[in-house]
């Protein structure tokens, strides 16, 4: 039985998950145990998300011109190199083959290939899913795009957690060749769909103040702050609120558990089983995010946080699908790409600036950040009321 390209890119989208997820787990923790500073270890992951951010929109129209194939393709098998090229030095390290002296840099390297090259993937594959989609379904369809990345995050440490059990590099190696296996399986199976030719001259650019892009690159970007400043700090916040519980790891698990899953489930109920048009996802989204903030910020109890985890897990499934989809049809054909790209582009931003925005906050009061969060998030509410392109969206 033949399995459709759209199923191999979701998987592409998958491994890209897998791996994601296991890095931010494994790596920091080894990294310091071998000698470098958590400043080190943040400008790893930093500088990343800084070439991501710069050339996602590239990779868009670069899959407007080559083909969404061929760039995601590319990306896939960036993202699979610098996997490899990442973890390799951490383990040449830890077994005195290689001096220290090379790994901060490699690492580096390492994590900037992937920025440059992995960040192909995601505007190729949305581009892909908006070429071949009718409006009334381009929601749930790039809803499933994103669940099959949101999935990955999720299996990520539970399958690399038993393949870890064989050597510690075992897992990295296992999801650099599903990646690669993922490459090969887009290429053979699809398409390699294009609007338009090398020599052909698109009539209405875009850019990221076209007044079609700015609203939703907006939105995103605040939605990415809040959201990374969430993710950054979960570990801190359960170490330094529930220091009076016992295994407190596996509390930290199951909070990015509840997280994870509770997006997912949120995806398929809202987009699929009792879809909502955009503007209803993004504003019934924000409010529950809002709130979920609210109460992580004024009750710091262990149960009150997982709901409110759970409650803004449902709220980020329902926005970034929404957010990718009004923004698609928003554009004509020949823009997709682009626009994905931009897309693309803005939401490593709160990556890049939580360790700067974000963690002074919490440094002052844990509770601050979640009451900075939902204020942020108001922001956004009141935006998507009054601004007129949300509701035709």
């Amino acid at each position: 039985m033949q399995i459709k390209g759209s199923s191999w890119l979701k998987f592409g989208l998958f491994t890209v998950g897998l791996g994601q997820s296991f890095v931010f787990v494994i790596v920091p923790p080894l990294a310091r145990d071998l000698g470098l500073s958590e400043i080190q270890t943040s400008l790893v992951f930093a500088i990343s998300a800084v070439a991501w951010a710069l050339t996602s929109a590239s990779w868009g129209r670069a899959s407007d011109k080559y083909g969404r194939r061929n760039i995601a393709v590319l990306g896939l098998i960036g993202y699979s190199l610098s996997l490899v090229a990442m973890i390799t030095p951490l383990f040449l390290v830890e077994r005195n083959i290689m001096d220290l002296a090379f790994l901060f840099p490699l690492l580096v390297l390492g994590r900037l290939f992937n920025g440059l090259i992995g960040s192909a993937t995601r505007p190729a594959a949305f581009a892909y899913v908006a070429d071949n989609s009718s409006a009334e379904k381009r929601t749930v369809k790039f809803a499933r795009l994103e669940s099959s990345f949101l999935l990955g995050t999720v299996a990520g440490p539970l399958i690399g957690g038993f393949l870890i059990l064989i050597t510690k590099e075992t897992p990295f190696y296992v999801f650099s060749l599903m990646s690669l296996i993922s490459s090969v399986g887009i290429y053979k199976n699809l398409e390699n769909s294009s609007i338009h030719k090398k020599t052909e001259i698109i009539k209405d650019k875009i850019s990221w103040k076209s007044k079609t892009i700015w609203p939703y690159l907006l939105i995103a970007s605040i939605a990415s702050l809040s959201q990374a400043s969430l993710l950054q700090s979960i570990g801190f916040y359960v170490f330094d609120m529930f220091n009076s519980y016992d295994d407190l790891p596996i509390i930290v698990s199951t909070s990015f558990a509840i997280l994870s899953i509770s997006t997912i489930v949120s995806q398929y109920l809202f987009t699929d089983a009792f879809p909502l048009n955009n503007f209803k996802l993004l504003l019934y989204g924000t409010f529950l995010i809002v709130f979920s903030f609210f109460t992580m910020a004024y009750f710091p109890k262990l149960s009150v946080y997982y709901l409110s985890l759970l409650i803004n897990g449902l709220g980020g499934g329902m926005i970034r699908p929404a957010i990718s989809s009004s923004l698609s049809l928003s554009q004509i054909p020949e823009n997709q790409g682009s626009a994905a790209g931009y897309l693309g582009s803005v939401y490593p931003i709160g990556h890049m600036l939580t360790p700067f925005v974000a963690m002074p906050i919490y440094a002052f009061n844990p509770s601050y950040l979640y009451f900075f969060n939902s204020i942020l998030s108001i922001v956004i509410v009141i935006f998507i009321i009054s601004h007129p392109i949300f509701k035709r969206s």
